[in-house]
């Protein structure tokens, strides 16, 4: 059975019993997405994981009123990059778990970078786990651009909510917090220990929280089975379901070339050579994007390329010199890989078209091992079959 077929059936079986822990109908987010729709999302994977099959009465208003409150305190909590607050995330995370009576640890792979692991032990200690994982940190947000406070969590006549998380991605991490206090109210015990874990730094690469946490024997010993993550927030009713990521690669191209006046008109300036590649990386892009906008491919399912940063110029006290060419030029670049497409394509393309060295061009990056994801999509196919 292929990998997405398997997923559809096991959520299918399980959608009548799920439904009904659900009763929240505000929208919420910076593109509104129901709390409802992403709730039951996750409730269908693991409670089918679980083995949960018994409906719980619905939320009652009061019960539903609690749960937007609980969302709109953690959402009030700012922590953007590049300075987090993860003393109060944690904070506020520990009360929601001491309340649900769940194991909690809180592990500093670095300093100042609190991970949270909170437990459901299961009644099968021997069983290997689930783990539930979301990340507290949030991108930084320009105020100026927002009709309420990134961080006021303000709730419309609509009863749409307003702020930075909600959607990337402080709305899942309590989707599974409320998803447990509904469980845990109706008496049903897990089979296998369920763990769910709040990791720093997501937003920057994740370097110094949950890659740290996979390296560790705290991970080990967790025995983790299957995990589950984040994935594209939906704009309406449907549920959109993934079991695959596109690969990240930040990719920074550099250019150079001789300086000279402003005045002068010469060829493969570092600012020229630089110009080019963006076009080439501008053609390309679109020619990924007509895919999309055509029907003929998901977004999920076309290389994205969209520049980061810009930067040139010999810095004066008022600004820049003006009338100096620079002898460098950079620009950097997200890009995002399906699991798909052969990596090795667009590493050549980048080497012969988009930095070539011929033009006194460079490039570096983050790019992740290929191997491994190929490794991790094998995997997680056959757990879904």
């Amino acid at each position: 059975m292929a990998p997405q077929k398997g997923l559809c059936l096991l959520i299918s079986s399980f959608r009548t019993s799920v439904l009904s822990l659900c009763g929240i109908y505000h929208r919420y987010g910076d593109s509104h997405c129901s709390p409802c729709q992403r709730v039951i999302v996750h409730l269908l994977l693991f409670s089918s994981l679980l083995s949960f099959t018994n409906p719980t009465p619905s939320p009652t208003q009061d019960e539903q009123s609690q749960i937007i409150s609980r969302f709109q305190e953690y959402l009030r909590i700012n922590t953007s990059q590049p300075s987090p607050n993860y003393k109060k995330s944690t904070q506020f995370i520990l009360s929601l778990a001491e309340s649900l009576s769940l194991e909690t640890q809180v592990i500093e792979f670095v300093q100042g970078k609190p991970l949270v692991i909170l437990k459901w032990p299961g009644s099968d200690l021997f069983l290997p786990s689930i783990l539930l994982n979301s990340h507290t940190d949030v991108v930084p947000s320009e105020r100026s651009k927002w009709d309420y406070h990134p961080f006021g969590a303000h709730i419309d006549e609509n009863g749409n909510i307003f702020a930075r998380g909600s959607q990337d991605m402080k709305c899942v991490g309590m989707q599974y917090m409320e998803a447990v206090r509904r469980l845990k109210a109706s008496g049903f015990q897990p089979k296998r220990s369920l763990y769910l874990s709040f990791v720093p730094d997501e937003e920057i690469g994740g370097h110094d929280g949950l890659e740290k946490l996979a390296q560790s024997d705290v991970f080990k010993n967790m025995n983790v089975d299957i995990v589950l993550d984040e994935g594209l927030a939906s704009p309406n009713e449907n549920y959109r379901l993934f079991y695959g990521e596109r690969m990240p690669w930040w990719l920074v191209i550099k250019a150079t070339g001789a300086p000279g006046h402003g005045a002068k008109l010469y060829d493969n300036s570092a600012i020229e050579n630089l110009f080019k590649s963006i076009e080439s990386i501008r053609r390309f892009r679109a020619s990924q994007f007509d895919l999309v906008k055509t029907g003929l491919k998901g977004e999920g399912e076309v290389i994205s390329v969209n520049m980061a940063f810009l930067k040139a110029g010999t810095p004066s006290p008022t600004g820049f010199v003006m009338n100096l060419q620079p002898s460098e030029a950079e620009a950097g670049f997200d890009i995002r890989i399906p699991p798909t497409v052969n990596a090795e394509f667009l590493e050549k393309r980048i080497a012969e078209e988009w930095a070539p060295a011929s033009r006194n061009m460079s490039f570096e990056g983050i790019m992740e091992s290929v191997e491994k994801w190929e490794v991790t999509w094998r995997l997680l196919g056959l757990v879904l079959m």
